[in-house]
């Protein structure tokens, strides 16, 4: 790799790793994984779980990257190269998701022009299914397509592709610059207005009232694990590309400690927010909160745009900044997904910068094509669960084994502080990177394919069928298609 290819300061580089980070997860997971799993308890088993498995999985793919200077399927083939194929499967798990989550990126950018007049009128439950999505289930989806989908979606990768086809620090890093602290200081307004609405400490007392025997629950330290691995884009090896531009002088466990706090602090803020608004629309409404709280598409698109029915005038302009932090952070989460597949091409088979991302953006869109059909939400929602519970899970467990136990966690303890102040990795890290990750990862793995195992339908196990073969065909391809590049 050219010694030209580095982020040209710290800052760009923080930025740029909070982007990927905070994502469409933090404002409509979190909330709902933290009220159902023990409220104000869930804090301890949350912060735990950063400390056992966020960072050092962090520390595994920041040193990866920081050492060999290069994505993770060059990383596997120096390692030992019968292991590139499972760096091109791992490569491609992030890839398709970037193909889906640019669709709900999509939405959202939909829901901004009609947040200024509330064009979802009384029922935004029936705009979005069926004006939006145009919904049809089963495989007569597939005949039809819902064309405001599809003209957002091509606005959102034109717009992905403009950042991400310069170089990082005129694209990913100027992009960054601008959206992360726009985001930040409107979700503070956001939040701050919710917080000042009548009813709202309905609705934070709840969230954050503790269920102290909820502490002792397999399930609610599962939930900690998972929400940890989600919010911090593990396995997606956006880390490791992101990581291979650092300069030598960089302080790695202050970085991604910084990275951790900045992320997880954003969606316990948020969900304040969130709260506040749910307690409004409960105490207005006499709707029971219990049954406003849910998670996903569902808050964004249908419960909050109920809420903001019920504002007056300021819910025109909430509901429009709200839209507005969402497109925000999903462009920055978008870029990131490029990123690594980008890297993966270019260490094999050169090329310019430019071309290898108008590649990645233009199969990148033509998959995601697929979404535009009436039946595409119904793929997203299997497409994310399988990548989710099996892929990204499984993506971790191999990095774990091919960089922390075969080619050695103790060869990149140097790197990784050579340069640190606060916090020098020691045994203890090793221990968690070796052993005790990847029990946790293997219990959730084998708990997500359960569930997977047993809630699919015929058109669920099709679409995942051929999920599957892609994921199987596509590395094999890719691992045979000759290097043009001699060092890798």
């Amino acid at each position: 790799m050219s010694e030209s290819v580095k982020w040209n300061s710290t800052l760009s580089f923080l930025l740029a790793m909070i982007g990927s980070a905070v994502g469409l997860g933090n404002i409509w997971r979190y909330p709902y994984i933290a009220y159902t799993n023990g409220g104000g308890a869930f804090l301890i088993p949350y912060i735990i779980s950063i400390l056992l498995m966020g960072l050092p999985l962090l520390f595994i793919e920041y040193g990866a990257g920081y050492k060999f200077k290069a994505g993770i399927t060059k990383v596997f083939r120096k390692i030992n190269e019968k292991y590139e194929y499972l760096a091109w499967y791992i490569q491609l798990v992030p890839f398709f998701i970037m193909t889906y989550y640019s669709c709900i990126v999509a939405w959202d950018l939909l829901y901004i022009p009609a947040s200024i007049t509330k064009s979802w009128g009384s029922n935004p439950d029936n705009f979005f299914t069926n004006v939006i999505l145009n919904n049809i289930d089963g495989f007569s989806g597939f005949t039809s397509i819902s064309l405001y989908v599809l003209i957002a979606l091509i606005c959102i990768w034109v717009i992905a592709w403009f950042i991400s086809h310069k170089n990082i620090n005129d694209g990913l890093a100027k992009a960054n610059k601008i959206l992360i602290p726009l985001l930040f200081v409107i979700m503070i307004f956001i939040v701050f207005y919710a917080l000042n609405l009548p009813g709202s400490m309905i609705g934070v007392n709840q969230f954050i009232t503790p269920d102290w025997t909820s502490i002792t629950k397999l399930d609610i330290w599962l939930a900690a694990f998972g929400q940890i691995f989600f919010s911090l884009n593990l396995g997606l090896t956006i880390v490791l590309a992101y990581a291979s531009y650092l300069p030598d002088d960089v302080d790695i466990p202050r970085s991604a400690l910084r990275v951790a706090v900045a992320n997880c602090g954003f969606e316990v803020f948020t969900a304040f927010g969130v709260f506040g608004i749910l307690g409004y629309m409960s105490s207005t409404s006499g709707i029971a909160l219990n049954e406003l709280v849910t998670q996903g598409t569902g808050l964004a698109f249908v419960a909050f745009p109920q809420v903001f029915n019920t504002m007056g005038i300021m819910g025109n302009i909430i509901g429009f900044l709200f839209f507005l932090c969402i497109l925000f952070a999903g462009i920055t989460s978008t870029i990131s997904l490029i990123e690594p597949v980008t890297l993966s091409i270019t260490n094999k088979f050169g090329s310019d910068r430019r071309h290898i991302v108008s590649l990645v953006c233009i199969v990148g869109c033509a998959v995601s094509l697929i979404y535009c059909t009436s039946c595409g939400s119904t793929i997203i929602g299997l497409f994310d669960g399988f990548l989710s519970q099996f892929g990204l899970l499984l993506n971790a467990l191999l990095e774990i084994i091919i960089i922390g136990w075969i080619y050695g966690v103790d060869n990149l303890m140097d790197d990784l502080n050579k340069n640190a102040t606060i916090l020098r990795l020691g045994n203890e890290w090793k221990f968690m990177i070796k052993y005790l990750i990847p029990a946790i990862l293997t219990v959730l793995w084998l708990s997500g394919m359960k569930e997977l195992l047993t809630s699919g339908d015929v058109f669920a196990l099709t679409v995942q069928s051929i999920l599957i073969a892609l994921l199987i065909i596509l590395p094999a391809i890719l691992t045979k298609l000759p290097a043009k590049v001699d060092d890798y």
